[in-house]
């Protein structure tokens, strides 16, 4: 190990050492006090937009430098809007219920013992992202409600406005008389720091990686510590035999273009034999106005033949731009066949009037979200009412889908005894 490395392993445990030192003053904590602590966080945000669009700059200067897509530029800016959305997001979570404490259930046994289950924290998160600075501020909230503390490693694109961020939060919660450790960003931008992080289970208790398809294998191949991954977001429209052509107009052109540079945005628009003459034409107009590229099967360049060949690739590619796959289809069964083989099992939908195709899609596709006649992108915690989310889980074990507070806590067993012994 070279004396650069090993000065990155003995911070990163350092600031591992903090976070578990602190996690264990965490479960003594009131919800109002964790509360007020996210609201005063929410309040100094507020009056540090300045000091953060100028950071934000900084990286946004090197960012364009660099050649970065102007897709990975937009996860990456912040505005006055977006900076008051991260506020308001920290607000929500602490008006939220807490769940640290809550008894889901309770029984009795024969022998008189009370058994229950209690949620608690976890303990201490490490979160490794890229792009969004937002994660900074909503990872902090989430697992500050859930009693939890965080280490926040954002990507070397983001780093200036990552620590102008954490400052506020750290001081916030120090002034607010929240342990030493509860919220820290690392400031080391060199991979070694990540690879020191997912190896720590000594002092971390679960990962969260946030980001493209590299970063998460990369975590998830080569990490001790539990993951809980947040694979890409390859979406899916399909625009049925009996739907509405006008709202799935819309709804396709609301998951393409709106926001393309996200994990919730359409990435293969799959459509029915039966209507591909008449939907196809219309829709490729307005994708064509908006400059997207469109990549299509054989059938879908007769309708629209300006589109490029569909490769293999592209029907399993996270394009996170506006180029999209279409794929003309001759039943739901073949669209759910798709979805299911070149998906990733994030967000799909079905666009459809006919009330058991509906059903069936929502039965058969195997992803963490499934949406009739509504556009992919509402797959997001503030969207489904959850305050911030921590991430979208594309997994099936411990959290799938949008992560909100809920999902940042375990379960323990207590048992409530009056002298029982086991013969």
């Amino acid at each position: 190990m070279t004396m650069e490395n090993r000065k990155i392993k003995e911070e990163i445990i350092s600031l591992a050492c903090r976070a578990r030192a602190a996690s264990r003053k965490m479960v003594q904590l009131s919800s109002s006090v964790k509360d007020s602590a996210m609201k005063r966080m929410a309040d100094e945000i507020d009056r540090n937009v300045d000091g953060i669009i100028a950071a934000n700059k900084k990286d946004l200067y090197l960012a364009r430098e660099k050649g970065i897509s102007g897709a990975m530029i937009d996860r990456l800016t912040l505005n006055p809007k977006r900076i008051k959305d991260m506020a308001d997001a920290l607000r929500d979570v602490a008006n939220q219920e807490d769940p640290v404490g809550r008894i889901e259930k309770m029984w009795r046994r024969p022998n008189g013992l009370e058994i229950g289950r209690m949620r608690v924290p976890i303990g201490v998160i490490g979160i490794i992202y890229e792009s969004r600075p937002n994660v900074t501020s909503d990872a902090a909230g989430l697992c500050l409600k859930a009693g939890n503390c965080c280490l926040l490693r954002g990507g070397s694109e983001s780093i200036q406005s990552n620590l102008a961020i954490g400052r506020i939060l750290e001081e916030a919660a120090k002034d607010e008389g929240l342990p030493d450790g509860v919220i820290q960003v690392i400031g080391i931008t060199d991979r070694q720091a990540v690879t020191e992080m997912i190896r720590l289970y000594d002092y971390i208790d679960l990962i969260i990686p946030r980001g493209g398809e590299g970063l998460i294998r990369a975590v998830t191949e080569g990490a001790l510590v539990p993951v809980v991954a947040h694979y890409k977001g390859v979406c899916h429209v399909y625009v049925d035999r009996f739907a509405d052509m006008a709202m799935a107009e819309e709804i396709c052109f609301n998951a393409k273009v709106q926001r393309p540079g996200v994990c919730n945005a359409m990435e293969t628009m799959l459509v029915h034999r039966d209507v591909a003459g008449e939907f196809l034409p219309v829709i490729a107009r307005r994708f064509k106005d908006a400059g997207v590229e469109m990549r299509g099967c054989d059938e879908t360049i007769k309708f629209v033949p300006e589109a490029k060949q569909a490769t293999e690739e592209d029907w399993f590619t996270e394009y996170l731009d506006l180029i999209l796959a279409i794929r003309v289809v001759n039943s739901m069964d073949d669209a759910i066949d798709h979805i299911n083989n070149y998906g990733s099992h994030h967000s799909d939908a079905i666009v459809t009037n006919e009330y058991q195709m509906a059903r069936d899609f929502l039965n058969r596709v195997d992803s963490a979200a499934v949406y009739v006649n509504a556009s992919t992108r509402f797959t997001d915690g503030g969207e489904f009412g959850l305050g911030a989310e921590i991430g979208i889980s594309t997994q099936k074990i411990h959290a799938r889908g949008p992560m909100g507070i809920d999902d940042l806590t375990t379960i323990k067993y207590i048992i409530l005894g009056n002298g029982q012994i086991r013969k």
